[in-house]
């Protein structure tokens, strides 16, 4: 064990001995490519990964913000608007606080209604939840004005009102907007609402199609009872798990004696918006192409680099064979120079990769058309978690694929060597 460590602190040594410049000699042109090289692959991939991360991060946090984890609702209006209503009942509440992983539910009422102001037209979905429900991101999303009040002993006729929607309908906080409301055989109904505030979560797709209100508005405008709701927002403590949870709810509302399941549905946020959630699962792909793309680069440039370092010295390589030095340790030697070489490297790549990031982070210079990218502006997302992997695995990569073209050290015999010098 003593001998192993004196023969790796002696390759260690020599490494980093020869890995020094001679003075007044400037490091070699191959060296060079190799450093800029990892450098622009680790870059390169801490972009990917921060864009991919907060891609995903980013489009389900809001996505959460307009349909939570999990909904329940009836049956016969599962992405409808105007859904025959769910009768609330304690039998009902108790089993889904019950189920593992539960974490909050809300109540909540939808209807369909057309915005009709001089300017233009529009079609919504109105919205009503009441004074219990998360609106954390509806108050971080706030552009102008305040969030509607809902729960309040006199109910009020506030909504919240998408940016890009008030900008079409020419609608400022204070204005009075008029709705209509059509109904499968009914009459149409009319109703006039007061612009309490303008939001815009940077997904205008979204935004234009919800505008919040008091619960008590939509029940009124519906015809129901305050006992009857569209359903439940219920949030988990696993987005990732969110239709397992949808699952086991559902199944055991089916199997509960009481019939406070019946005609009831339970969908993940994943289930109700498939081809949003396949998009970003479509992100992994281009993030793994991007890796194997960028870690291959780096690969043929570090060989090459290697290479040049071992034909530069053939002649200590000589020397050293001759004093009695086994390949096994002369090639150690030449992987701790690639290893200082590729660090050099993973130094300045972090800090380019990470100086981007945090630059796209604070001013938000990079945008995006919301109608192709569901987000107004690139996201990025920085986590220990996956940046430190990151690192130790390209290191890890680039010195275990190094160990191929550094064997070229057994070829060198020290007779021929020595001979010719």
């Amino acid at each position: 064990m003593h001998q192993f460590s004196e023969k790796v602190d002696a390759a260690f040594f020599i490494a980093r001995r020869t890995a020094r410049p001679a003075p007044g000699e400037k490091p070699g042109v191959m060296e060079r490519i190799a450093v800029v090289s990892v450098a622009l692959g680790i870059a390169v991939m801490i972009l990917a990964l921060a864009v991919m991360m907060g891609f995903k991060r980013e489009v389900s946090r809001k996505m959460t913000g307009f349909a939570a984890h999990v909904v329940l609702s009836d049956i016969r209006g599962v992405n409808a608007l105007d859904a025959q209503p769910v009768v609330r009942s304690a039998r009902l509440e108790e089993l889904i606080r019950t189920e593992s992983g539960f974490v909050a539910m809300h109540p909540y009422a939808l209807r369909g209604g057309i915005v009709r102001t001089d300017e233009a037209v529009e079609g919504v979905a109105l919205k009503g939840v009441d004074a219990g429900y998360d609106r954390s991101l509806f108050a971080e999303w706030l552009v102008e004005g305040e969030l509607p009040r809902v729960g309040d002993s006199i109910r009020t006729k506030d909504v919240l009102v998408a940016r890009n929607l008030a900008r079409r309908l020419a609608l400022g906080v204070g204005d009075r907007v008029e709705m209509l409301f059509v109904g499968d055989g009914e009459a149409p109904h009319r109703d006039r609402f007061k612009v309490s505030g303008i939001y815009s979560s940077g997904m205008d797709e979204m935004d234009d199609a919800v505008m919040l209100t008091d619960i008590r508005n939509v029940q009124r405008i519906a015809g129901w009872s305050p006992g009857e709701i569209s359903g439940f927002e219920i949030f988990t403590s696993d987005l990732s798990r969110a239709g397992e949870f949808a699952a086991r709810l559902e199944r055991m509302l089916f199997l509960d004696e009481s019939d406070v399941g019946d005609n009831l549905a339970v969908n993940s946020v994943q289930e109700l918006y498939p081809n949003i959630f396949d998009w970003l699962r479509a992100h992994d792909v281009n993030a793994a192409v991007v890796l194997i793309v960028m870690l291959a680069v780096a690969f043929f440039n570090m060989a090459s680099a290697l290479l040049v370092l071992v034909l530069e010295r053939t002649r200590t390589i000589g020397l050293l064979k001759a004093l009695g030095m086994r390949n096994g340790m002369l090639r150690r030697i030449f992987l701790y120079r690639a290893a200082f070489v590729a660090l050099r490297g993973l130094l300045w790549g972090n800090a380019a990769g990470l100086a981007l990031c945090l630059v796209q982070r604070w001013t938000h210079v990079v945008k995006l058309s919301s109608e192709g990218y569901l987000l107004s502006e690139v996201p990025v997302a920085l986590d220990w978690g996956w940046w430190l992997p990151l690192n130790a695995g390209f290191l890890a990569a680039i010195v275990a694929l190094l160990v191929i073209p550094a064997s070229i050290v057994s070829t060198v015999k020290p007779d021929e060597i020595i001979q010719y010098e």
